[in-house]
């Protein structure tokens, strides 16, 4: 199986540690957050491909160095216009019928994306207390995604998607739009694809999205040889 990481973003919230190094390499606990995600990925996934932009060279340079996957590949996202666009970007790499995608700065929980490809298709969903800064995923009873909400007015624990989806190869097949700020949103993938098919939630265990020095320094102080 491919996975495909997002690793193209400037991370702009996390400056000026990201005017020299881009986030996915910025470290945490001694390790890159990306060497992390790598050691997450379930043992189906044989091979890697990275969306870069912002100062590749140097997550191609960790590539060369790392030992997880020998078979990988970098993918450029020359003008980024949103997620959706950068999963695009990547049709013509994509060698399985079945991918694992993950934001490349967020951090996951090895059982839960061990869990996820289980499925033909889905995301992994974790709850959260403030809805209103996340897409809100909403289950059918058999668990699997009647719509995909963006940061509903709210209150109460809701079901958030973190950014690790799991599709086929046929995501390529549907055409989606720009959004209203300007970009291609995978979630727009997520909703045409669940509309083909079921595509299940899966409730994850432990998720940590590094948007910012505070979860940045919080995931320094994480056990996370436990959850990755």
């Amino acid at each position: 199986m491919d996975a495909i990481i997002l690793a193209a973003g400037l991370g702009t919230r996390l400056r000026p540690h990201t005017l020299t190094t881009p986030k996915p390499l910025l470290p945490v606990q001694g390790r890159p957050i990306l060497d992390w995600a790598l050691t997450a990925l379930p043992k189906s996934v044989d091979r890697l491909i990275v969306v870069v932009h912002y100062l590749p060279e140097q997550v191609e340079q960790y590539l060369k160095q790392q030992s997880h996957f020998p078979d990988w590949a970098t993918v450029l996202q020359v003008q980024p216009r949103g997620t959706g666009d950068a999963l695009r970007s990547c049709r013509e790499h994509v060698r399985s019928d079945r991918l694992l995608v993950l934001n490349g700065d967020d951090l996951y929980g090895k059982a839960d994306l061990a869990e996820l490809v289980t499925r033909p298709a889905g995301f992994l969903c974790k709850e959260v207390d403030e809805p209103r800064r996340f897409g809100i995923a909403f289950p059918r009873p058999d668990g699997t995604l009647e719509k995909l909400v963006e940061k509903p007015d709210l209150d109460g624990r809701q079901l958030a998607n973190t950014g690790a989806y799991l599709f086929p190869r046929s995501v390529f097949d549907f055409e989606i739009k720009l959004s209203p700020r300007g970009e291609y949103e995978i979630t727009d993938y997520v909703s045409a694809v669940a509309a083909a098919q079921p595509f299940h939630v899966v409730r994850a265990n432990f998720w940590l999205p590094i948007g910012d020095e505070a979860a940045w320094n919080k995931a320094q102080q994480l056990d996370l040889q436990a959850v990755l």
